[in-house]
């Protein structure tokens, strides 16, 4: 067992993926209306545990972004990247919203965040995605390029790690650390990360930049 608790997760070095799970849910008997209890059964699947996911960050692609600077609007280089969520268990579960990102350095217990959390990017809304074991989905990380803030408002450091809490965690479950060399602002205030709800499918490889 690794510090990093349940979840494995690896950082990918190239952008590659190979093979993907079929998304299936079987019914153990055959309902009187089908499409009604299809809809109910993915509506009762319990939340995806942290001990049943294998997430890893997939590789950064550039692009550009606009963001907010004392009333004018600045284009800032930015690195996607992309979170990958796997169900490793037997059953299939479901994972709706946002993961919870930060920068942070130290232990799950008692390390430290670093500057603000992710703001959420709502270009895209939430949906229920169901994952079968096997199974893959994923969410749209941005990371701001920190030279667009002002030194003093910022204070650059470098994160060893991004904390990670899926969507649907009780208060007991314990983020997943996952190892990253991130420059970062150690002050709270300037958003230099963002991240998009959680979209079914694999991110890798071609993930569309906006």
């Amino acid at each position: 067992m690794t510090r990093y608790g349940h979840i494995t997760w690896r950082v990918i070095a190239v952008v590659a993926f190979v093979g993907t799970a079929a998304l299936a849910i079987t019914l153990t008997r055959v309902p009187a209306r089908p499409a009604h209890a299809a809809l109910s059964s993915s509506l009762t699947l319990s939340p995806c545990a942290t001990s049943g996911l294998d997430a890893w960050l997939g590789l950064g692609t550039t692009g550009s972004v606009s963001i907010p600077d004392n009333g004018h609007h600045l284009q800032a280089d930015s690195t996607y990247y992309t979170l990958e969520f796997t169900n490793i268990s037997a059953r299939a579960c479901s994972l709706y919203g946002y993961p919870e990102v930060s920068a942070y350095a130290g232990s799950q217990v008692a390390g430290t965040q670093i500057g603000s959390s992710a703001s959420y990017d709502t270009t895209i809304r939430p949906q229920q995605v169901m994952l079968a074991a096997g199974a893959t989905a994923h969410s749209l990380l941005r990371v701001v390029g920190i030279g667009q803030f002002q030194p003093a408002a910022c204070a650059r450091v470098t994160a060893p790690e991004l904390r990670v809490m899926p969507p649907g965690q009780g208060l007991r479950d314990r983020p997943a650390l996952v190892p990253i060399a991130l420059p970062a602002c150690s002050k709270r205030g300037p958003k230099f990360l963002t991240v998009q709800a959680i979209q079914p499918r694999p991110g890798v490889p071609g993930f569309a930049l906006p």
